[in-house]
């Protein structure tokens, strides 16, 4: 029998963001019930269950060496699972050095995609 999980609450993750104002530019967009944080271009974590999840990298163990960790969901790579969300600027903290490491995802300008039904030309 599956246990029955609520959804995120959108004032836990508007208070969370908030509380990473001194990060950057956060954002979040709405995932199948719960919260993908942003800060810029870049996806550095969840909200997940009303709970704040961030990315595991090699400054962030540097940070938080003992900071307990979990999985957002079923199949999930493990995440810091940040339980102490009044400290804003250690939080802040955090997730400058996460995504001081991560790839800005690329956009690739002028390439459209085709209708449906279009065919392909063939090269002589």
């Amino acid at each position: 029998m599956r246990e029955f999980v609520m959804a995120s609450s959108p004032d836990v993750v508007e208070y969370i963001c908030f509380q990473l104002r001194h990060a950057g530019d956060i954002s979040f967009r709405k995932m199948f019930g719960d919260y993908g944080l942003y800060c810029g271009r870049i996806f550095f974590g969840l909200v997940c269950d009303n709970q704040l999840y961030v990315k595991i990298t090699e400054p962030g163990l540097k940070m938080l060496p003992q900071q307990e960790q979990g999985c957002p969901y079923p199949g999930a790579r493990p995440h810091f699972l940040v339980t102490d969300l009044d400290d804003d600027r250690a939080l802040s903290s955090l997730v400058r050095e996460t995504c001081s490491v991560l790839a800005v995802p690329s956009v690739l300008e002028g390439k459209k995609k085709k209708a449906s039904g279009e065919k392909r030309s063939r090269r002589p």
